[in-house]
């Protein structure tokens, strides 16, 4: 096995990986909760990008209602943006699995 050609295997697939993080941090997910009174606008790479919050709630007196709605749609984005990200990576790597590799982002 000639040593240069995996070095330049291994460099080929980090810049592959650069441009995939570069092209997840360009996408956004939308998670919702409580019927879409609550969204929150997540990037590809995980970051909370907004919350919006319907009036109808922020009206309203019951503060640990909200509060759990702000979660639950956090966490729905969340889990939209893990899977896109780990549909890229699947690009990356053929579909193979690779330990840790979908945890990188």
């Amino acid at each position: 096995m000639d040593v240069n050609s995996i070095m330049q295997q291994a460099q080929q697939m980090q810049a592959k990986l650069i441009q995939i993080q570069q092209e997840l941090a360009q996408k956004t997910v939308q998670g919702s909760a409580g019927g879409g009174m609550v969204t929150v606008k997540i990037n590809g790479k995980g970051e909370v990008l907004a919350i919006v919050i319907e009036k109808e709630i922020i009206s309203s007196s019951d503060a640990d209602m909200l509060q759990d709605l702000i979660v639950a749609a956090t966490n729905d984005g969340l889990r939209r943006a893990k899977e896109l990200s780990r549909q890229a990576m699947g690009k990356l790597t053929g579909g193979m699995n690779i330990p840790g590799i979908s945890d990188m982002f």
